[in-house]
């Protein structure tokens, strides 16, 4: 199966968080994009590993991805060794797509800056045909992206390009608040985490608002581009 974009997160929310607005708008204009989260976020304080599948399967139908699995890689343990990189490289391979978008370079979690370099380095051996790799009991061939980003998460980062997200806001949170074991819930269980404090959910609000005005719209998502931007057309920018 071939996908036009594919998400890779290091947990799952990582993606609703941060870029589940441009998923939408990519979903909405007939591309087919897909998440591979790595890990199940089992050292999280809240929740349970079950728990979080079933609320990622429930994100999962509010966007309305064509795939999502998940690797179960260790959650803050994971290395970016040959055997990681391998597995994310049989992905690549197996779905095809032309954009890949990736955690954040560098964030408070060490995970995400790590997941970044695992899948930075993929991108590359996944175009070397001399990198074997078989997905069961068949070789695979090799295959060039077009374009890697790395979308934003808490950290500040200044974005490359910001991506007009207004008409997919709300769903958007909608599929964020579907990991109610995660996030702020004044009916629920008392805070006890930064990302389970309403502050978090204001930020992310800040967030989207500020890269919004940024480009003179609504609600915005930055990303960080991993080589220059090039443009054929100057009237398609906004």
């Amino acid at each position: 199966m071939k996908l036009d974009v594919l998400v890779f997160a290091a947990h799952p929310d990582d993606a609703e968080l941060s870029c589940g607005g441009t998923v939408l708008s990519l979903i909405a204009s007939g591309k087919k994009v897909g998440i591979v989260d790595f890990t199940r976020g089992e050292m999280g304080t809240r929740g349970t590993p079950e728990i979080r599948d079933a609320e990622a399967v429930e994100a999962s139908k509010i966007l309305g991805l064509t795939i999502r699995e998940n690797l179960r890689f260790k959650d803050v343990f994971f290395k970016n060794d040959d055997e990681h990189v391998l597995e994310i490289v049989k992905k690549i391979r197996q779905y095809q797509p032309d954009i890949i978008l990736a955690n954040a370079i560098a964030d408070r979690h060490p995970d995400h800056g790590k997941g970044a370099q695992v899948v930075k380095r993929a991108t590359f051996l996944a175009g070397l045909k001399n990198v074997k790799t078989e997905l069961e009991g068949k070789v695979q061939n090799n295959w060039y992206i077009k374009n890697l980003y790395h979308y934003i998460q808490t950290d500040f980062h200044q974005p490359d390009f910001v991506v007009d997200v207004s008409d997919f806001w709300e769903t958007r949170m909608e599929a964020v608040r579907a990991y109610k074991s995660q996030f702020f819930d004044p009916s629920g269980a008392s805070s006890n985490t930064l990302i389970s404090t309403p502050e978090f959910m204001e930020l992310i609000e800040a967030r989207g608002r500020e890269f919004g005005m940024s480009i003179r719209v609504k609600y915005g998502e930055g990303f960080i581009s991993d080589r220059m931007l090039g443009v054929s057309d100057l009237t398609s920018l906004l």
